[in-house]
């Protein structure tokens, strides 16, 4: 058996680790997963060469680079019996944070909330294509995963849109305080499941580190909601609110491409 580790500089959150996961559950040759990603390091547990999982790496864009394929003497992988549990755990918050921040972005008039609600919802798809398909064909796997991308997309183009609408016309300000006090909330939210998440791993990486948490784009999104709803408060302008729902829309159309390439 060998080991190959590879580098994935865009690996911020657990989102991107069941994307890759869905990627390479065509190989049978693969015997183990091993993912880190505070350092963004992937170890591949596999028998004969690695050229084609190489490639299946590669073709999904996240920063993907070999680094370094030796001899293992490992032969046992223990399967986590709760990890389940926990992709059922971190659905649930990212729906509930969906439902949250889709009814306050609305109410309180605010793109970067409506943006930020959609973004919990492509993680909540990522998760959800892992569960549903448990057990299941990858032909199956792949029909579900087309299913939320194109959603992902629509909701996204929807609210370009909107956006746009905004943007030309007569809008009142957005409700800055309830932006902040909710992306706060969603802060909390998304800190809580990369913690359940790392649980699952070893009880060294139990405990949360800083650079894993600043470098996920979820919580990257989050701080952007926070500063516009300062701004808005500061400018008595409602751009900075539409300039980062715009920004957040494109990355969730992003992660849907992702999505639909794993379907095909």
């Amino acid at each position: 058996m060998k080991k190959t580790i590879f580098e994935i500089s865009k690996m911020d959150c657990p989102s991107e680790e069941n994307l890759i996961r869905m990627k390479l559950d065509e190989f049978s040759n693969i015997l183990n997963l091993d993912f880190d990603i505070p350092n963004r390091k992937l170890t591949i547990f596999h028998s004969g060469e690695i050229d084609q999982i190489e490639n299946s790496v590669l073709e999904l864009n996240l920063g993907g680079k070999k680094i370094s394929t030796e001899q293992s003497d490992r032969t046992e992988f223990k399967e986590d019996a709760s990890q389940k549990k926990l992709l059922w755990s971190v659905l649930f918050i990212n729906l509930a944070f969906f439902v949250i921040e889709m009814i306050t972005g609305i109410i309180s008039k605010s793109m970067g909330l409506v943006a930020d609600s959609l973004d919990m919802l492509a993680d909540s798809f990522v998760y959800g294509i892992s569960l549903i398909a448990v057990g299941g064909t990858l032909i199956k796997k792949k029909r579900i995963a087309k299913l939320a991308g194109y959603f992902q997309i629509l909701l996204a183009i929807i609210g370009f849109v909107e956006v746009l609408r905004r943007f030309f016309g007569d809008e009142k300000l957005p409700d800055f305080s309830t932006m902040i006090i909710v992306s706060i909330f969603a802060l909390i939210a998304n800190g809580i499941c990369l913690y359940i998440l790392q649980k699952s791993k070893s009880k060294e990486e139990a405990h949360m580190k800083a650079s894993m948490i600043f470098t996920s784009n979820d919580v990257i999104i989050n701080l952007g909601v926070i500063i516009a709803g300062v701004l808005v408060n500061w400018w008595h302008s409602n751009k900075p609110d539409l300039i980062i729902g715009t920004i957040v829309f494109i990355l969730v159309i992003q992660g849907a491409i992702r999505i639909l390439k794993l379907s095909k």
